[in-house]
């Protein structure tokens, strides 16, 4: 498990308890869902009490919870009574891509991006890190660059920074409260940072010490649930030219609706799971 996972579950419980004002979460639902994504992020398989304490949980009510999940097949047991992801996680997996459809859209303007030479990427937001559900430095076939990169701080990235900048101020506060922000001293120098991504309606970072490697981003959708950027060598004189091709990827993606539902009907009912379960 990397530095970066082990920020993301370590108060991961804690953080969730912080709900919006109004809202009536489910506690018992939300340690689960705490729990099955410290599975999602172990590289390794992972024993219950340890578990607990990335998660910031009772260890007796995690033992629960990994028992609960191993029933469901989500989780499942090894010889040596560690815990790791289960089929059932690749399933749901599988089949909330499937029907998000956000990667079948996207992959046609992900592969225009590609022309410039740049790194080219598009992830999602998920607390305070982004997942990276395509990565794909120049000469990589694209084939690789699926979910390759696992979780990474926001504030670290061009992406996460764009994602960031479309949340409210107070999201954003209450998402680092009283945690290290990466990158910034304060969360006020995130919101200020925040701003001019707003202002500008782009993310740029610099991204390594060399010059002019930086990484740019923009958001996708109305309601900003994805954010494409490309990243490598990119010199002030050539933004115009690449922010353009990012607002038509963009757009290409947003317009794309999920193919008519007919062209992934199964051809025989038995394969619907309409009809298998």
């Amino acid at each position: 498990m990397t530095a970066t996972d082990e920020r993301e579950s370590g108060s991961a419980a804690k953080r969730i308890r912080s709900a919006k004002a109004g809202a009536q979460p489910n506690q018992s639902l939300i340690d689960g869902i705490t729990v099955l994504q410290a599975l999602a992020i172990s590289t390794e398989p992972v024993g219950c009490r340890e578990v607990a304490r990335r998660v910031g949980l009772d260890t007796t009510r995690v033992n629960r919870l990994l028992k609960t999940l191993t029933y469901l097949g989500i989780a499942r047991q090894t010889p040596n009574r560690k815990y790791r992801a289960g089929a059932g996680m690749t399933v749901l997996a599988a089949q909330s891509l499937f029907a998000s459809g956000l990667l079948r859209r996207a992959l046609p303007a992900l592969e225009g991006l590609r022309r410039f030479g740049h790194t080219v990427a598009m992830g999602v937001l998920w607390r305070d890190n982004v997942s990276y559900l395509f990565h794909a430095p120049p000469t990589m076939p694209s084939t690789d660059a699926l979910g390759r990169i696992g979780l990474y701080p926001a504030t670290r990235g061009g992406i996460g920074m764009a994602l960031l900048a479309a949340l409210e101020d107070d999201e954003v506060i209450a998402t680092y409260d009283g945690r290290d922000i990466p990158g910034y001293a304060s969360p006020d120098a995130l919101l200020a940072a925040l701003h001019k991504v707003r202002a500008d309606g782009h993310a740029r970072l610099r991204v390594k010490d060399e010059r002019e490697q930086h990484t740019v981003a923009i958001t996708v959708g109305q309601t900003s649930y994805a954010a494409i950027g490309l990243s490598g060598w990119i010199p002030e004189e050539t933004m115009p030219l690449l922010l353009d091709a990012l607002r038509d990827a963009a757009e290409d993606i947003g317009r794309r609706n999920v193919e008519d539902v007919s062209a992934f009907e199964p051809l025989d009912p038995a394969f619907d799971y309409r009809v298998a379960v």
